[in-house]
């Protein structure tokens, strides 16, 4: 290879190439050009006799110029040259690269593939072999192996089929297999690391990583490439709910650098319940975001996700676990009395970290949403409270009962199994018998699994009545056989009744941390959760990927013991959600990652690199397609000397078609402006300007997707997308509806611009200017930073559009205009009754950020919060957008007086 600083060449030989193009040049010379043909029918005879023009008899200067510049070209494309050419690999051996393709390497993947793609081809400009080994387990869960020696091309080919995969690398079976590597000659040896080695509380504790290090140091030279500090791991660890907070740990593996985050709340279907923004300082390598949601959007949590993270470290899945149900309490005794006598102040600890808690009697508390009812104490119930409860358990919901003085005297039908009247004392004074233990749960108990403590004991119950169905009711037994917990299904609810007090009154188990997780199993069975807490076997049900995403599982998958939802994310148990459709279980990474750090203090003198860093880049592409311009110009000026194509003006023309065939932009800019015209007048669209700011152009585009798609279902508009368009060249008359996002610091708009503008608003069209920032009322249409930028426009009087404007009645009947904020004015032509429009208003301003509101992903969530919410502002946002869209289509035409009676029928007036 030969090296010029920035330019090298990868076939230098094929540089003798350019020696050749004297005798080139003199060959072209002396070869004079094909004789012209003259078409000659006798009728033109003598029209021809005072022709004098002759064929030349040596080629032009200007075209043996082009020849030989087109000769050039294919000699130097032949030759590969490379720009900013990398460095020649050390070594007389193969290429090893050693790759990390755990879960932390799928948050930049392709930059990945990019550095194999190029040392690849760097080892074949000099004849290297290949060996690649994946340092991950693959999904079958074979252990990593070496894959090569082979040549460049089939190692190109094996490095496009790795991908990353969800769960650690193995970089102990990394090592064994390296046990195997004999190659001939010296490696040279590339680690694309994921950047990650486990930390303990002294550093670096991670003896695989330490004992791969070493290893590769010892096959050759070694070079690392890694993220830097710019792009470290990103891990969402498990979260802790703090009463109605949820506050959720993020880790990241390099803390040289500030990083901003994002954290974004999911729903099942992928709905944004809620985000929060954090940023970790230098040096800081772990931050709690709090995540503060209404138990309504908590119970909706299917996943919090990291914005721009695709890993499946960058996920943490959710499930009933993680969602706080509503709890109504009521209780038989006073309320008045003190709080270490009071049953509920025991249900309250327990329930207080993990449900809403609400207090009231019965029929308030049914007129909520509610989950699961405790009544403690409560004695005989009204006719008609037993109606209602029957209904709402039948419903789902989960009535939870505990026994005490009043319900041993006066029960009522509203409990599972018979109960003897009065109730069973032990250890007192009048009993032969002592304090009774807790029996192990059995096996078809939602209780099972739970640890019974030795020093739990009841001292007094309310006894069941035998029968033939009592054993298959009880969930919990005394250790005499006597039930503690009965239940029964009832329709899609449970009906459960606890045979002793819900305080210490008669049993020491309110004091204990089994009555917690008791009082959680029943709580979780409202939400469908067959036995509580899951038990069994899980079938898995959706897997996460190597870059966080839900994907159906594949067959090498296995069920999980429910008992192993804790376990280490494998490749036979994936992190995903397994068990039944209506109640899966989620199993995460986290909890199989321990603390990270980077491997930067086991590699201390290595070469180290980046992802991100600049890379050689071959020009034989770029060389081979300019060569075959010229080639074409060539064939077009070698047509028209030979009077093939229509005549020319002369040489000046024919030279003049060259440049212009050379700058074919110019016509490619022609060809794409009929085809943007013809596919813009076919079907209907909607446009919006475009800003040059990415992320403002983005979400327009979505916005009025969006827009369009609600159009499609409600109205017999059909909204074929929507197109931006460029205020200075693009033609502005085909689109009934312009959307002007307004941008900070965008620049004054310029003469062919304003002239543009000009004329599509006098020609009837519409431009809804948006300065997606809230104006105070009284500021006036945008304030002063909008007047400076539309500045030239004839824009007429301005004014709140009123109760009576058109807009308000297109099609929906509307009071106000949100968009993703509310509260900003909506402005309107002052006079609607401008003849020379059809009474529509040629410019409509507002600050709502209406695209935002209306901005929906290709399965139609929505892709932004509104603000202050709730979605029943995007639903209003989205009749906004139809109603403007009416107006620009149909006019002043629901101003008739013929639909006056219509609307006031819709009023109710």
């Amino acid at each position: 290879m030969l090296n010029l600083g920035p330019i090298a060449f990868a076939a230098p030989w094929l540089l003798l190439g350019l020696a050749a193009l004297p005798v080139l040049y003199w060959l072209l010379k002396v070869t004079p050009p094909n004789p012209r043909t003259i078409s000659f029918p006798a009728i033109r005879l003598l029209a021809d006799l005072v022709h004098r023009e002759e064929t030349p008899n040596r080629t032009p200067l200007w075209i043996l110029i082009l020849r030989i510049l087109l000769a050039a070209l294919v000699i130097l494309a032949l030759s590969r040259p490379l720009l900013n050419p990398a460095a020649t690999l050390p070594g007389g051996g193969p290429l090893l690269l050693v790759v990390d393709n755990g879960w932390a390497s799928a948050r930049d993947w392709p930059a990945r593939l990019a550095a194999m793609d190029s040392l690849i081809d760097q080892a074949d400009r000099q004849g290297r072999t290949v060996t690649l080994l994946a340092t991950a387990p693959s999904a079958n869960g074979d252990a990593p192996v070496l894959v090569g020696p082979m040549p460049a091309d089939a190692a190109k080919r094996q490095a496009q089929t790795m991908a990353p995969v969800p769960w650690q690398t193995d970089r102990a079976g990394a090592v064994k297999a390296l046990g195997n590597f004999r190659p001939e000659g010296t490696p040279y040896v590339v680690w694309l690391t994921d950047g990650l080695a486990a930390a303990g509380p002294t550093g670096i504790s991670d003896p695989a990583t330490a004992e791969l290090a070493t290893v590769l140091r010892r096959q050759g030279s070694l070079e690392v490439r890694g993220d830097g500090a710019e792009r470290p791991a990103l891990l969402i660890r498990q979260p802790v709910l703090e009463g109605t907070v949820l506050r959720v740990p993020i880790e990241r593996s390099d803390a040289g650098l500030p990083l901003p985050v994002t954290l974004r709340a999911q729903g099942a279907d992928g709905r944004l319940l809620g985000a929060a923004n954090v940023t970790l300082a230098a040096g800081e390598g772990r931050v709690e975001v709090p995540l503060d949601l209404p138990t309504e959007l908590r119970n909706e949590l299917a996943s919090l996700r990291l914005e721009g993270q695709d890993s499946a470290g960058a996920v943490l899945l959710t499930d009933e676990r993680w969602r706080r149900r509503p709890v109504g309490l009521v209780s038989g005794r006073a309320s008045g009395e003190q709080p270490l006598l009071s049953d509920l102040y025991y249900l309250e600890r327990a329930l207080a970290p993990y449900a809403e808690l609400r207090k009231g009697n019965i029929g308030e508390l049914l007129d909520r949403n509610l989950s699961v009812l405790i009544l403690a104490d409560v004695g005989s119930l009204a006719d008609v409270e037993v109606a209602r409860l029957a209904g709402w358990i039948d419903g789902g919901g989960v009535l939870l009962r505990f026994a005490g003085p009043r319900l041993a005297q006066n029960a009522d039908n509203l409990i599972p199994v018979p109960l003897r009247a009065g109730g069973r004392a032990l250890g007192g004074a009048l009993s032969w018998d002592n304090p009774a233990g807790l029996s192990p749960f059995a096996d078809d108990s939602p209780f099972h699994g739970l640890t019974v403590p030795a020093d739990v004991t009841v001292k007094r119950q309310v006894l069941a009545e035998p029968g033939i169905d009592l054993a298959s009711r009880t969930w919990a037994r005394l250790v005499d056989g006597t039930p503690l917990v009965t239940a029964e299904r009832r329709g899609r609810g449970a009906l459960v009744l606890v045979h002793t007090s819900a305080g210490p009154d008669w049993s020491n188990l309110a004091l204990s941390g089994l009555y917690v997780d008791m009082l959680r199993r029943v709580v979780s069975l409202s939400a469908g959760v067959e036995g509580g807490e899951a038990t069994g076997t899980l079938a898995p049900r959706a897997i996460l990927d190597g870059y966080g995403h839900l994907t159906d599982p594949a067959g090498t998958v296995f069920p999980l013991a429910a008992s192993d939802l804790s376990a280490p994310v494998s490749p036979r148990h994936p992190p995903g959600y397994y068990g039944p459709a209506e109640s899966p279980r989620a199993l995460n990474l986290a909890p199989s990652v321990p603390a990270m750090t980077t491997p930067d203090a086991l590699l201390a003198g290595v070469p180290k690199g980046l992802y991100a860093g600049g890379s050689e880049t071959e020009l034989k592409p770029t060389l081979l397609t300019m060569a075959l311009i010229l080639g074409l110009i060539d064939l077009l000026i070698a047509l028209s000397l030979r009077g093939l194509l229509p005549r020319l003006a002369g040489r000046g023309a024919a030279a003049g078609l060259a440049l212009l065939l050379a700058a074919g932009f110019a016509v490619g800019d022609a060809r794409a402006d009929d085809t943007r015209a013809i596919e813009a007048t076919a079907q209907n669209w909607l446009a919006y300007v475009r800003t040059g700011d990415g992320a403002v152009d983005t979400i327009a585009k979505a916005g009025l997707e969006g827009l369009g798609r609600v159009l499609a279902d409600r109205t017999a508009v059909e909204v074929a997308g929507a197109m931006p368009v460029d205020l200075d060249n693009d033609d502005l008359s085909f689109f009934p509806l312009i959307y002007w996002p307004v941008t900070e610091g965008q620049t004054s708009l310029s003469d062919a611009a304003r002239a543009r503008l000009n004329d599509y608003m006098r020609q009837g069209g519409m431009v809804l200017i948006d300065t997606r920032t809230p104006v105070a009322s009284g500021e006036g249409p945008g304030g002063p930073g909008l007047e400076a930028l539309l500045r030239g426009l004839d824009i007429p009087p301005l004014a709140p559009v009123g109760a009576e404007h058109v807009l308000t009645k297109a099609f929906y009947l509307l009071g106000d205009f949100p968009g993703r904020y509310a509260g900003g004015e909506l402005w309107a032509e002052a006079r609607e009754d401008n003849a020379s429009n059809d009474g529509v208003s040629s410019v409509i301003i507002g600050s709502n950020d209406w695209a935002a509101a209306w901005a929906m992903d290709e399965r139609g969530r929505p892709l932004y919060p509104v603000v202050p919410g709730p979605e029943r502002q995007r639903e209003i946002a989205y009749r906004v957008g139809v109603n403007i869209v009416m107006y620009a289509l149909t006019g002043n035409y629901k101003a008739d007086q013929v639909h006056v009676p219509a609307i006031l029928e819709r009023l109710g007036q």
